[in-house]
C-alpha cells in the first residue's frame, strides 16, 4: 500500500511541475505558456483526492473524469492574461480537445483519455460537387458559323477573314458550315449580328472590322457603337458574338494585328467562336 502511495506522490510532483510551466525557443521567437496558481492547486488537490478514495472506495471512475475534464478546461479556456504571455505575436493554432472513459478494468483514475486534433480550415477542403465547364475545340461536328466583314478598311479586313477560314480549315470545320456575310463597314455589324444570330441558324457569330483613328471624332463614335452593337447582339439573341473589330490608332497597328507581328486576330477570333459554340451547345443548351 505504502508502494503504491509513493509511486502516486511521485506522479503528483511531476505533473505538477509539468503544469506550472513550460518555455519553448524556436527561430529566436519564444512562447511562454505559464498557469495560473489556482489550476495547478486544483491539481493537487483532485489527485488528493484521488489518494484517499484509492483505499475508501467514495470516488468513482465516472465522477474521477468529470472532474479531471473540468480541470483541464479551467486550464485551456483560462484568459490568455493571467495563463499565458504571447511573444513577437505568435499565438498556437487552435485545437479540439476530447474526452473517452473507458470501462475497462483499468486503476481508478486512469481510464480518461484526452486526445487533441488539429482543425483544417474550411478553404484547404476540397469541394468533389464542383463540376467546371469548358467549350472544345475538338468536338465540333456540327456546329454552323457565320462572319460578318466590314468593307471597310478592307486591306485589313480581308487578311482577318482568312485568318478566321484557315483556323476554322484547320480545326475540321467543313466549308459549307460557315456563310460569310459583307457589310459597308463597322457601324453596321451589329445590327446584321443579331438578325444571324436569332435566325436560330448558327452556333457563334465572327464579327471582323478595322476601325482606325484619324482626325477628328468619327473614330470614338464608331468604336463605341460597333463594340456596343455586337453585345448587344449576343445578349439579344442569345448567340455568342466574337468581337473581332481592331480598333488602332494608324495603320501600322491594324497591319501588324492583320497577319503581321502581332498575329492575325482573326484566326483568334475563329478558335474563341469553336469553343464558345461547343460551350453553349454541349454544356448550356
Amino acid at each position: 500500500m505504502y508502494t503504491r502511495l509513493g509511486i502516486l506522490h511521485m506522479a503528483i510532483n511531476i505533473l505538477t511541475g509539468f503544469f506550472i510551466s513550460q518555455v519553448f525557443i524556436s527561430k529566436s521567437k519564444v512562447r511562454t505558456y505559464t498557469t495560473s496558481y489556482n489550476i495547478s492547486h486544483s491539481f493537487i488537490s483532485l489527485c488528493l483526492s484521488l489518494t484517499q478514495s484509492q483505499y475508501t472506495s467514495s470516488f468513482t471512475n465516472t465522477n474521477m473524469a468529470l472532474n479531471l475534464k473540468t480541470l483541464v478546461n479551467h486550464a485551456v479556456h483560462a484568459p490568455l492574461s493571467s495563463s499565458r504571455q504571447l511573444f513577437h505575436g505568435v499565438s498556437p493554432k487552435p485545437t479540439s480537445i476530447a474526452f473517452s472513459h473507458s470501462s475497462s478494468s483499468s486503476p481508478q483514475g486512469f481510464g480518461t483519455q484526452i486526445t487533441t486534433q488539429r482543425k483544417e480550415p474550411l478553404s484547404n477542403q476540397q469541394t468533389a460537387a464542383v463540376r467546371h465547364l469548358t467549350g472544345s475545340l475538338i468536338t465540333n461536328e456540327g456546329l454552323r458559323f457565320a462572319v460578318v466583314v466590314a468593307r471597310f478598311n478592307e486591306i485589313v479586313t480581308r487578311p482577318l477573314l482568312e485568318g478566321a477560314l484557315e483556323t476554322f480549315n484547320r480545326y475540321s470545320v467543313k466549308e459549307e458550315d460557315v456563310d460569310v456575310v459583307w457589310v459597308p463597314g463597322s457601324f453596321e455589324i451589329g445590327v446584321v449580328a443579331d438578325r444571324l444570330g436569332k435566325s436560330r441558324k448558327y452556333h457563334a457569330v465572327i464579327c471582323i472590322g478595322a476601325v482606325i483613328r484619324g482626325d477628328t471624332t468619327h473614330y470614338d463614335a464608331v468604336a463605341n457603337s460597333a463594340a456596343s452593337g455586337v453585345l448587344s447582339a449576343s445578349l439579344n439573341s442569345g448567340v455568342p458574338c466574337i468581337f473581332g473589330v481592331l480598333t488602332c490608332e494608324n495603320m501600322e497597328q491594324a497591319m501588324d494585328r492583320a497577319g503581321g507581328k502581332s498575329g492575325n486576330k482573326g484566326a483568334e477570333a475563329a478558335l474563341t467562336a469553336i469553343e464558345m459554340a461547343s460551350l453553349f451547345e454541349h454544356h448550356l443548351k
